[in-house]
């Protein structure tokens, strides 16, 4: 189950960000967050805290629940 959820984490991040037309590196620009580890929790190689989560929901202009339903 863990596994899955990050999947649709990671997926959904990558969606909203394409979404807006955002780069990673657009991205970091406006959430703080930097592009290099951006680039890991969108490869799967870093997990992010709530509180990043929360940066990258606010910079992406959305909820942040909607990084864990599955589309």
């Amino acid at each position: 189950m863990a596994n899955s959820t990050i999947e649709i984490l990671i997926n959904n991040i990558k969606y909203f960000r394409s979404l807006k037309n955002l780069t990673q590196e657009k991205l970091s620009e406006i959430s703080g967050i930097s592009k290099d580890y951006l680039s890991e929790i969108e490869r799967g190689k870093k997990t992010p805290s709530i509180k990043r989560l929360i940066k990258i929901a606010e910079a992406l202009d959305i909820d942040v629940y909607k990084f864990f339903i599955r589309n």
